[in-house]
């Protein structure tokens, strides 16, 4: 196992905001475990744990919203991977907007989009989302550097490990 740990460590990926609503009640979270998962058709996957808030509103939603964050948004990241939707509302004071299927758009980030999950997967401990994007969007002019693992560490999350 340490070897795998040790190739794990290598892995910087970049990490994103991922917002469900579903039966009134609206969360997101910071995700570390996403990628294109197809190319014909284009298919993502987020990966959400199940002891997340967000989870829990994702099993019921028929459409989640993908963010893409910058690395100055530390402090947004902060707030969605730092705080647990049990207790606060990580939407007040925020741009967001309602896109397709009712979804929740972070309207402040470089690049986001709109996915139909079309299937669920069991990871262990955490369900992977597999998402058919349907609509897409963000600030074209954003050329910056995105907010990547690394720079996500100093984060406690909001909810335990495991």
């Amino acid at each position: 196992m340490a070897r795998m740990d040790r190739f794990i460590d290598r892995l910087n990926p970049d990490m994103c905001v991922v917002t469900a609503a579903a039966g009134g009640e609206r969360a997101g979270c910071l995700v570390g475990f996403a990628s294109q998962c197809s190319l014909r058709p284009v298919r993502f996957v987020v990966w959400l744990s199940e002891l997340n808030h967000t989870f829990r509103v994702a099993r019921n939603a028929d459409v989640l919203a993908v963010h893409l964050l910058g690395r100055e948004q530390h402090a947004l990241a902060e707030l969605f991977g730092g705080r647990t939707g049990d207790r606060t509302d990580k939407f007040a004071g925020l741009r967001v907007r309602e896109a397709y299927g009712k979804a929740l758009v972070l309207r402040d980030t470089p690049a986001w989009f709109v996915g139909r999950i079309v299937t669920r997967a069991d990871g262990g401990d955490h369900v992977g989302f597999v998402l058919d994007p349907v609509e897409w969007g963000g600030d074209e002019d954003y050329d910056g550097p995105l907010l990547r693992l690394s720079d996500a560490l100093p984060i406690d999350p909001g909810h335990p490990v495991g």
